[in-house]
């Protein structure tokens, strides 16, 4: 049977595993999956992930490496998802909003592939909200 929101799933794994202090969170490899994680290594959210490929007949895995503080303090005080398979948020390059005022990073998915908010702005390209991170 399949996954209805794989994205939800990988945030949640990630909350997860950032509230427990583990060193890493296992997920579904997927192309979304995928870019997502580089856009967290990219903001600094987490510092690295692999690709680790099973056997033929099941799928591979992607593990994110968490990052913490010198003082063992989360890097990731949150992550939620926004846009859910029963209601897509929009928005357009002008109207995307700032996460607690700049210190966070809402990552959205455009045209341009999924990138933060701050390179949608610079870009000029609107998209779906994937999710918001601080």
């Amino acid at each position: 049977m399949g996954m209805t929101d794989p994205v939800a799933d990988m945030l949640t794994r990630i909350r997860n595993a950032n509230r427990m202090k583990f060193k890493n969170a296992d997920v579904l490899l997927s192309r979304v999956n995928l870019s997502l994680a580089k856009v967290l290594k990219d903001a600094g959210y987490i510092s690295g992930f692999d690709v680790r490929k099973t056997d033929k007949k099941s799928y591979g895995m992607l593990r994110i490496h968490l990052k913490y503080s010198s003082a063992k303090d989360n890097v990731i005080t949150d992550i939620q998802r926004v846009s859910k398979p029963g209601r897509r948020i929009y928005s357009r390059s002008g109207d995307i909003p700032k996460v607690l005022n700049g210190y966070g990073i809402a990552i959205l998915s455009t045209s341009k592939g999924i990138i933060t908010d701050k390179q949608a702005k610079a870009l000029n390209v609107g998209g779906e909200i994937l999710c918001n991170v601080w």
